[in-house]
């Protein structure tokens, strides 16, 4: 049989010409090969029968102590997924294959989150499974899964709606366990923080962190300054919320926050006060150990740059003279 006659073989079938006419015709709209309800009918099908029910499954998946049964044709649609696929081989014709998903190195891959991703391989209904206290676990999966953009970006977008002042403690935690130098482009591995499973999101879930400290939430707390003296005007217990939550950031980020002209709280006096007291909360607290300190500079030799500058140093331990 010539090449050109076994191509136009789908799975035993020989379309008719005006059928695969029709098909290459509406493959242009809007994306949709097909318009009509019956594509809907068929993925409906396939998430409650095939991954729900696991009905006429080939393989046998164990994830955390989940077992599921599926089929590789829907796993094949995650790279990460199809590589268990292809080394792990189907021992005996008729018996399905077993694969493992390692998830023991990456704790922010949860059950939960697990679940609504490889859901989505076999159906967008998925995406209404995504919550604020799941959104996360969700998108370290669909990062880990690959193939799955859609899923990943409403994840994200739900985390980064999620950002609050009852959150705030939360999004720090995940902020002080990304690596200082990590630019979110790296590949997880053995001895990569799990952090870094989240790929490109790792940054804009920090950046969307820090604008929430340094600009969203001074606006929540109603701190700002007047613009006739450049004084700060709010209730007290906003002041001492923001304190409160400046206490206990990374000082990386607590660094960049005091300085950045975004942070307005007031003139450049009332922002260094303000440093000075985090701080000597830092001190009791996540800074213990440390030596953080804040100058105010005059002059015009700061132009372009914040009038408040933190630092931080290893304190020193006292010396002891012996006498003999």
């Amino acid at each position: 049989m010539s090449s050109g006659s076994s191509s136009s073989v789908t799975n035993g079938l020989h379309p008719h010409p005006d059928v695969s006419d029709h098909i290459n015709h509406v493959s242009h709209l809007n994306g949709f090969a097909d318009p009509s309800p019956h594509n809907q009918k068929i993925i409906d099908y396939l998430y409650n029968y095939g991954f729900q029910r696991g009905e006429y499954a080939d393989t046998v998946l164990h994830v955390h102590q989940n077992v599921y049964r599926l089929h590789a044709i829907i796993l094949s649609r995650s790279p990460f997924l199809v590589q268990l696929l292809s080394t792990s081989p189907q021992v005996q014709v008729g018996v399905p294959r077993t694969i493992y998903v390692p998830v023991e190195r990456e704790p922010e891959v949860t059950q939960e989150g697990f679940a609504i991703a490889v859901g989505y391989l076999y159906s967008s209904v998925s995406l209404r499974l995504i919550r604020p206290e799941n959104a996360r676990a969700v998108l370290a999966a669909g990062c880990m899964l690959g193939g799955m953009d859609d899923l990943c970006e409403l994840a994200y977008a739900t985390c980064k709606r999620s950002i609050s002042v009852d959150t705030i403690g939360a999004w720090l935690e995940f902020v002080d366990a990304i690596p200082p130098s990590s630019s979110g482009a790296e590949t997880p591995g053995p001895d990569l923080s799990p952090i870094r499973i989240y790929g490109p999101y790792v940054q804009r879930l920090r950046d969307d962190v820090f604008h929430f400290l340094v600009v969203t939430l001074p606006n929540i707390l109603e701190i700002h300054a007047t613009p006739s003296e450049g004084t700060p005007t709010t209730p007290e217990n906003g002041r001492e919320v923001l304190l409160q939550v400046f206490s206990r950031i990374p000082f990386d980020m607590f660094k960049a926050a005091v300085e950045s002209p975004n942070f307005q709280i007031g003139s450049d006096q009332t922002r260094f006060k303000f440093a000075k007291e985090a701080i000597e909360a830092r001190r009791r607290g996540i800074a213990r150990g440390l030596e953080e300190t804040v100058v105010l500079a005059f002059g015009g030799g700061n132009f372009g740059t914040s009038a408040v500058h933190v630092t931080r140093k290893t304190r020193k331990r006292p010396l002891w003279k012996v006498n003999s």
